[in-house]
């Protein structure tokens, strides 16, 4: 449980309190390793672990250990409506169960059960090939992307469901509109989606001016909204009651409408720049909305919100406020991955590093084979030059000109394990190198595939001998390796390389593996990914790879059998 942490409900008594940690949600047995998702309903939550099972308590019952919704299969996505949930399957042709009240009809059921206490397989789905599912409000979306066409169920009124010829006051599940590219479900009566025209469209509920039409007229049918930045430039949309809002690529806020909890938007009918960012150019990285709360973070890891807590009069509600942070949470957000809002809830979801990113930690910290130095840290030059761009000389002389110590090890901290500890700064440097958006352009494993088998870069040459069961002789092949990277990654490879005598150029390996099993370790290693093809013979190699962690000395957690399966089904 590690890697979700939360907020909870700012009351009366806690409302000015200085924030200096993030306290972990404990709801989970200790075979959850992971949470990536969570939605909830106005009195039930539902988390989504790493392993597709499903976990489910209401939101007053945090503490109370849970065990996983039984005879499901592995669950990929979740949705939630205001009263209702939906879940996809992670199957080769994935299936959606629905659960929670049925009144409305939007768990597509055309039964006279109002609730649905487990989640129950869609069967009119059965057949199509859904691949994302939505809530909004009280009704139910499924997008079939292969052919574009969208489907939905449940409340009609206010052209919620976009199609005005629905005269029943709720529907059964029917094709609704088509050539849909995405849709963003919400807490709401009203909706957007893009088609794959490029284009922006909304319907349902508008009074309060939410989908930027520039007037407070019922929207029966998808409309094209006009926007002050191309559709293409959209990072996330989230919406409740009487409100919308739009995060950029660039990291600005837009909003629209009224929020009845919060009274963001005030009265705006069409989307404008948020004014309290606007004027002072911050940079937003991450928002969100639920029930009564609206959330931002910046790139500064500052959290701000705007809405209503137990205990807060209607015009607190009305004024944004910041968080007031200390250090420790400030550290701790420098690595979370999404914020989600639950009721009175800020949920943080935190990056789980990748085995990669682990293993060249310890380079970091033992400097295993480097070749030159920063500021006296032992580095790796070839390291340096393939994530900066930039030759070495050039990258040491900048930095020991214009950073700060604690500066250049943010900076090789974001080289060797892909975390930005102080993301402005760090950025900042980046950009100086004509890096933009370093945390989604230059990820790390793409910059070691740069290297992998590169005979220009290498420092080591690894000799494969393998016999041949039809064959009287052996086969050779020279594998160009980096001794950093596998001295990081294998317990074994570093036992080797500091063993080696110094005129050593060739070492022969014994372990008896196939060249093809030899050559898909150091994909491996380098990349956190088997490059299984079509042609590789799976059964085999998967019988050699049983073994491998143990032989290689490999970080005892990375389960790899569970990535030679993932891979070979791609």
């Amino acid at each position: 449980m590690s890697n979700i942490k939360s907020l909870g409900d700012l009351n009366e008594e806690t409302k000015q309190k200085k924030f200096e940690t993030l306290d972990p949600i404990k709801t989970f047995p200790e075979e959850v390793t992971k949470i990536v998702d969570v939605v909830d309903t106005e009195n039930e939550i539902v988390f989504l672990s790493s392993e597709g099972k499903l976990y489910q308590t209401t939101k007053k019952n945090y503490d109370e250990k849970r065990q996983a919704i039984e005879n499901l299969p592995p669950m990929k996505s979740i949705a939630s409506g205001n009263l209702h949930f939906l879940a996809l399957s992670n199957e080769e042709k994935p299936k959606v169960y629905s659960w929670g009240q049925n009144e409305y009809k939007q768990l597509g059921f055309n039964t006279n059960n109002e609730l649905v206490q487990k989640p129950t397989l869609i069967e009119p789905l059965k057949e199509e090939n859904i691949e994302q599912i939505f809530c909004v409000g009280y009704c139910s979306f499924f997008l079939n992307k292969t052919t574009n066409i969208l489907f939905g169920c449940g409340y009609t009124t206010h052209g919620i469901l976009g199609k005005p010829e629905i005269k029943e006051k709720y529907a059964m599940i029917q094709k609704l509109h088509e050539n849909v590219a995405n849709l963003f479900g919400g807490h709401s009566h009203h909706t957007f989606m893009t088609k794959i025209d490029g284009k922006l469209y909304g319907f349902g509920y508008n009074l309060n001016g939410e989908l930027g039409l520039g007037h407070k007229k019922k929207t029966l049918t998808p409309t094209q909204i006009k926007l002050e930045f191309p559709v293409e430039d959209i990072s996330k949309i989230r919406h409740a009651y009487g409100f919308s809002s739009i995060l950029t690529n660039d990291g600005k806020l837009y909003v629209t409408g009224c929020m009845q909890r919060t009274g963001i938007g005030r009265d705006l009918t069409e989307f404008k720049q948020y004014p309290q960012f606007k004027n002072n150019n911050t940079i937003i990285k991450d928002i969100d909305c639920g029930y009564h709360l609206f959330a931002i973070i910046t790139q500064d890891n500052e959290i701000w919100f705007q809405g209503r807590f137990n205990g807060s009069s209607f015009s607190d509600s009305l004024v944004i406020r910041k968080i007031q942070t200390g250090n420790n949470l400030t550290n701790d957000l420098s690595t979370y991955n999404q914020m989600k809002c639950c009721d009175r809830d800020l949920i943080f979801f935190f990056k789980s590093k990748s085995y990669l990113s682990q293993d060249l930690e310890k380079l970091l910290k033992n400097g295993y084979f480097s070749d030159c130095d920063i500021q006296n840290i032992p580095v790796h030059k070839i390291l340096i030059e393939t994530r900066i761009g930039k030759s070495f000389d050039l990258i040491k002389k900048y930095l020991e000109s214009n950073c700060k110590l604690n500066e250049i090890q943010d900076l090789l901290k974001w080289i060797y394990c892909d975390e930005m500890i102080n993301s402005k700064r760090t950025n900042e440097i980046l950009n100086h190198f004509g890096i933009q958006n370093a945390q989604k352009t230059k990820l790390l494993k793409n910059d070691l595939k740069q290297l992998l088998f590169d005979e220009q870069t290498s420092d080591f040459k690894l000799v494969v001998k393998n016999e041949e069961e039809d064959e009287e002789e052996e086969e050779e092949e020279k594998l160009y390796i980096h001794k950093f990277i596998l001295a990081a990654r294998s317990g074994l490879f570093l036992n080797m390389f500091q063993n080696l005598e110094e005129n050593l150029q060739k070492v022969k390996d014994y372990s008896g593996k196939s060249l093809e099993t030899i050559e898909l370790l150091i994909s491996f290693l380098y990349t956190d990914e088997l490059p299984i093809t079509a042609d590789t013979d799976q059964e085999f190699i998967k019988e050699e790879f049983e073994d491998i962690v143990e032989y290689y000395q490999l970080n005892r957690t990375i389960p790899m059998m569970d990535i030679f399966e993932k891979c070979s089904k791609k």
